[in-house]
């Protein structure tokens, strides 16, 4: 079977744009299919509001891996290379990263969704959802973080009232609509999502009071100066999770705890993959909530304005669980029983809002050509059933030719969300596709 193409990559988010930029620097042709309407941006570089920032620096969030400071220098005339630029911005160079790699022609983009992959011959057939065709000799999962489900409490409730998608748009439209009211807002979990919420809130002047909810109540912390206090990866302990918390408690203690946590950036891969699987959930249980509070932290002039809001009492940070949901058709009952509280009490709001975060089990996807993959055993999802299974090389396993891309390979590396990390992995997978489709 002969193929017009050298890959068909299922998402047009950074990884997707990424990795058809790669592989058009190599010479091989390739169409990305993304039905979103968010090809070059993805949804987190997709917001317009200008209160949404960037969580890390311009000089470290450029696009390429052999050019970090690509992006610093592309907006030099506007911001410095130590800004937290608004992620609009970031969107944008993104988009124009796509819009160059499509004029040589080798680039083709599809505005539709993707419904299977299937293989024909040695390489990949996509069917799509208009019942149209794409093939090639290889095939890219970049379809980036999955929505989150609704808690089962919130099932049923009209989305007027309860958003569980708030980067929709009709999420977007409802949470205006929940400023307007001039009611309260409740904020179910309370991390960058979170942050997002309350940003978007405040400039849509919202008159009521946000309560931001989770377990714990931890928030992500800010970024500050600090110094920087490299390892080794022999340094550090492996292979015990108690072990390695302990000499992080202890490094941060003689460092700081900016510095301690961004040591062991270099090494993350290596660590999580000597943690065996139970000290992978028990990691995943029990320190995930705070390390993710520590690892991913928020730019300081939004730290800023978080706690003056708090200060001000527009906004609630709280500990606790939601215990039942219900409506009457105007507003929103919620029971919140707070940490160390035995009872719950009820509180009312005009909107609440899903902010958990990226669906937590892959194999509760609800993308259909994720589902078409599980179904052929052409996929299956990795031992934790963050993402799916794939090896070093970020090759599916059960498959030929194919890779996935950043937060499918969760399970895998762990860190990989974040731009820099996820450049270097986009890097390593168009090498090796240019590799495997040698004549």
């Amino acid at each position: 079977m002969r193929f017009d193409d050298g890959a068909v990559i299922v998402g047009g988010g950074y990884s997707g744009t990424m990795i058809a930029a790669e592989l058009a620097r190599r010479g091989i042709a390739c169409t990305i299919v993304d039905g979103s309407g968010r090809e070059g941006r993805g949804t987190a570089y997709s917001t317009d509001e200008p209160a949404h920032l960037l969580n890390v620096i311009a000089a470290k969030m450029g696009a390429w891996a052999d050019k970090p400071e690509h992006f610093a220098e592309s907006v030099e005339r506007e911001y410095e290379p130590e800004a937290f630029v608004p992620r609009r911005r970031y969107g944008e160079y993104i988009s124009n990263i796509l819009n160059e790699a499509r004029a040589t022609g080798l680039v083709k983009l599809v505005a539709s969704s993707a419904r299977s992959a299937e293989r024909s011959g040695t390489g990949w057939t996509v069917t799509l959802a208009d019942g149209s065709r794409v093939q090639a000799q290889a095939l890219v999962l970049a379809q980036g973080n999955q929505p989150s489900a609704p808690p089962p409490l919130a099932r049923g409730l009209p989305p007027e009232l309860f958003v569980n998608d708030p980067w929709s748009e009709a999420g977007r439209k409802a949470i205006v609509r929940g400023a307007a009211s001039g009611g309260d807002v409740l904020l179910i979990g309370t991390g960058l999502t979170m942050i997002d919420m309350v940003l978007s809130l405040d400039e849509a002047r919202l008159r009521g009071r946000i309560t931001a909810l989770s377990r714990r109540g931890l928030i992500p912390r800010a970024h500050a100066e600090h110094g920087i206090s490299p390892v080794t990866l022999d340094e550090v302990p492996r292979g015990s999770l108690k072990r390695l918390w302990r000499w992080l408690l202890k490094r941060g203690a003689a460092v700081g705890w900016r510095a301690a946590v961004d040591s062991l950036r270099p090494h993350s891969h290596a660590i999580w993959r000597e943690l065996d699987e139970a000290q992978q959930r028990r990691f995943l249980r029990h320190v995930r909530p705070w390390w993710d509070a520590h690892r991913h932290r928020i730019a300081p002039e939004v730290a800023g304005r978080i706690k003056r809001l708090v200060q001000l009492g527009q906004l609630e940070v709280v500990a606790g669980r939601v215990t039942d949901m219900w409506t009457d058709g105007q507003q929103l009952d919620v029971a919140i029983r707070r940490r160390g509280q035995k009872q719950a009490t009820d509180q009312r709001f005009a909107l609440a809002v899903n902010c958990t975060g990226p669906l937590g089990s892959i194999s509760a996807s609800p993308d259909p050509l994720l589902k078409s993959l599980f179904e052929a055993g052409l996929a299956k999802p990795d031992a934790l059933d963050l993402g799916l299974q794939v090896d070093e090389g970020s090759r599916v396993a059960g498959s030929e030719r194919a890779w996935a891309l950043g937060p499918l390979t969760k399970g895998r590396f762990w860190e990989i969300t974040a731009v820099p990390d996820i450049r270097g992995q986009v890097t390593q997978v168009a090498y090796d596709i240019a590799e495997e489709l040698k004549p």
